[in-house]
């Protein structure tokens, strides 16, 4: 593990998202934690326990190696989806294990038969219907001939779901693409009911979608971003602050990211700082070295942009971010040393450094900052 920084998450702040989620969607909506990407950077082994221990008991990932690392880190047996890739000898695991998979095409359902034949257990799936994304999923054509497979080899097809994805959902721009990608949902679901099938869920929405098209919600919804306490978008948030008297945000972030002072430098007045000449002293300035990167998901683009905080300040980063080390101007700050906390993401007494402000200074989205942080930074779970 590098010990360079720390990555803290705030479990009062899980219980709360997820109090506030199940409260807006009602007992009879299940929610699957969508942890792909390293659990959007919080970490699959630290963050999974935390979402089990508060009432979540269905995960959704796309790497068929993610899904094993929450089957790892369960107390128990869940429900945990894979909504992308596995390869062969993937899909024969999940069957042995239980784990559920999306079907998007022909090829995918005869291997999980295959499988499922030769163990001797039934494969737990997902129909994906292409209703518009034009991504991947089965057309009206594909449908059917799934459906006679399955009506054929029913004894070793367990049907978990029949689903979607939306195009958009976090835009209002989207607004008539989605109303058709339902419509088309809702036909191709007509046919496969037609025909004596019927899934454990029928599920399209994900965190944008169930708050914007309540009649998304169905059985399931698929909520990433706004279980570690961020808004799928600025116009998602409107819409939802538009409806109640209080405009406070419900959502309470859960990451946080701190590493310290590595060493401090005096510059004079007319040098360079760091790589290139991206930076010239106009006067004699207070640098500090920090051991962070683009290498741990600080991104090159902050460079001459990015803001920490230190001792209660906020202080500049100047110069090209490094692979492994930022340099940050502490001329005004008085009495830092080495070894002195250093908050890349939030608070530090009055003051806060969002994960947004990343975001406004870089054109990089929540979700890209959040899923570049590196699996190898340590990550603690925090009570308070």
């Amino acid at each position: 593990m590098i010990d360079s920084s720390l990555i803290t998450l705030n479990e009062r702040s899980v219980k709360k998202n997820i109090s506030f989620l199940k409260s807006k969607f009602g007992d009879k909506v299940k929610i699957s934690a969508v942890v792909k990407a390293n659990a959007y950077g919080h970490g699959i082994e630290q963050i999974v326990p935390v979402f089990e221990k508060h009432g979540i008991d269905h995960f959704s990932v796309f790497y068929y190696s993610e899904a094993v690392r929450v089957y790892n880190c369960l107390s128990k047996p869940r429900s945990i989806m894979v909504m992308g890739w596995l390869c062969d000898e993937n899909i024969r695991d999940a069957i042995e294990k239980g784990i559920e998979f999306f079907v998007f095409n022909i090829e995918r359902l005869n291997t999980a038969i295959k499988f499922a034949i030769e163990l001797n257990l039934k494969a737990k799936i997902h129909l994906e219907t292409e209703t518009g994304m034009n991504r991947s999923g089965l057309d009206f054509k594909e449908l059917d001939c799934v459906i006679d497979i399955i009506k054929k080899k029913n004894s070793y097809i367990e049907i978990a779901g029949f689903c979607t994805h939306l195009a958009g959902a976090e835009s209002i721009s989207n607004y008539f693409r989605i109303q058709k990608q339902l419509q088309k949902y809702n036909e191709m679901f007509a046919n496969f009911e037609a025909n004596d099938l019927s899934p454990t869920y029928k599920h399209v929405a994900n965190s944008a979608a169930a708050f914007v098209y309540p009649e998304a919600r169905m059985d399931l919804v698929r909520v990433g971003i706004m279980l570690y306490g961020f808004w799928s978008s600025t116009e998602v948030f409107i819409q939802y602050t538009n409806n109640q008297n209080n405009k406070i945000d419900p959502l309470k972030r859960i990451l946080g990211w701190k590493s310290q002072i590595m060493a401090i430098k005096e510059v004079k007045s007319g040098e360079f700082i760091g790589y290139g000449i991206s930076y010239l002293a106009q006067t004699n300035i207070t640098t500090a070295i920090v051991p962070v990167g683009y290498s741990l998901g600080y991104s090159r683009s902050l460079s001459n942009k990015g803001r920490v905080l230190i001792r209660g300040h906020r202080c500049s980063v100047i110069g090209v971010v490094n692979m492994n080390m930022i340099i940050i101007d502490i001329t005004n700050v008085k009495n830092v040393e080495v070894c002195d906390e250093v908050v890349l993401i939030g608070k530090q007494g009055k003051l806060e450094i969002k994960v947004s402000a990343f975001s406004d200074l870089s054109d990089e989205l929540n979700y890209e900052i959040l899923a570049h942080l590196s699996e190898g930074i340590t990550r603690n779970v925090i009570k308070k």
